[in-house]
């Protein structure tokens, strides 16, 4: 008998709606996403499956990096060609990855990276259990007009009890080399010692992210539990939102964003460095490579806030210890 747990969005708080603006996000930029970019990645030929309510497949941000999509969901009578946003979260967490780089809007993660879009929660933030277990195991077999395959999974979503048959089509996707990137969701209450799990965020085969704000300073919304891997900016973060518009949400969906764009700049960096395809244990370990301890317990910051450069820069001080002894 299959489970039929209810999840939804992890509420999430939107600060307010700009009709247009021009700007690398500062959220991308505390990732230091700009200095893969200098290098000449952007995350071109990555597929990234956002499982969320849709898109705005309207928006000039977004419109040209939709490679395909599905509904699981009620909305349009269950029609599955029609994965339109009519929520905005979903519409948000796809601009965080990858918005288009242009001369107008924002930019994303990985702007050249493309966006399967699953939508798998309805217009009131609803998801049944098996909406999303589908989604995931429709992320995992899709194939591209080119034979392109999904490599990274965003679930900005969460429910209180564990789903076995999600857990499960979770961990056949990672065996098949698709990072799964999850939030930790926003019951927490500031407090390091305590635990709060939201799944499939606390499963321990994702990569689950917790919220920091743009001052490097631990959301006190953000969950903390032994399963955290680490962290990215959660707060005030800007992208595109619905009828062609931007807006600034909080909460660790738009955390999570932050890392599965990151995935896809690494993918393409490793992949040109090494000249054959990256596995999913290698691709976590470059990731988590790339964070620094902030001043905080490892259940609230995992192993701490994504720095794009950041093996640089450890890397440049083993080099300075060397020469000085």
């Amino acid at each position: 008998m299959r489970s039929m747990s209810a999840f939804h969005l992890i509420p999430y708080m939107v600060k307010s709606i700009v009709p247009t603006t021009k700007l690398v996000p500062p959220g991308i930029q505390l990732i230091e996403a700009p200095s893969l970019w200098e290098q000449g990645y952007y995350g071109e030929g990555v597929v990234i499956a956002v499982l969320d309510t849709g898109c705005d497949t309207d928006h000039p941000e977004l419109k040209n990096q939709i490679i395909g999509g599905y509904n699981f969901t009620s909305d349009d009578k269950y029609d599955p060609e029609i994965f339109e946003d009519y929520n905005g979260h979903g519409t948000h967490v796809c601009g965080t990855i990858c918005a288009e780089k242009n001369e107008a809007g924002i930019i994303g993660v990985a702007p050249f990276a493309k966006l399967l879009v699953i939508k798998v929660l309805s217009k009131q933030g609803y998801a049944k259990s098996s909406w999303i277990t589908e989604g995931i195991k429709y992320a995992m077999n899709w194939v591209g007009p080119n034979g392109e395959s999904v490599r990274i999974m965003n679930l900005s979503l969460g429910g209180q009890q564990p789903d076995p048959d999600m857990h499960e089509a979770i961990k056949q996707a990672i065996a098949s080399n698709i990072i799964v990137v999850c939030a930790s969701g926003n019951e927490g209450d500031g407090n390091e010692e305590t635990n709060e799990y939201a799944f499939p965020g606390a499963f321990p085969e994702v990569v689950q992210v917790g919220s920091v704000n743009l001052q490097e300073k631990m959301s006190h919304f953000s969950n903390s539990n032994s399963e955290l891997d680490l962290v990215a900016p959660g707060e005030d973060i800007i992208s595109t939102y619905l009828h062609r518009e931007f807006a600034v949400l909080s909460g660790t969906s738009m955390a999570t964003p932050h890392v599965s764009g990151a995935c896809a700049l690494l993918i393409e960096k490793f992949e040109h460095e090494f000249e054959r395809k990256i596995t999913e244990p290698e691709l976590y370990a470059q990731l988590i490579k790339r964070t620094i301890s902030l001043n905080y317990r490892r259940t609230f910051q995992g192993n701490g806030i994504l720095k794009l450069s950041s093996s640089l820069v450890k890397q440049s001080h083993e080099n300075s210890y060397k020469l000085e002894v």
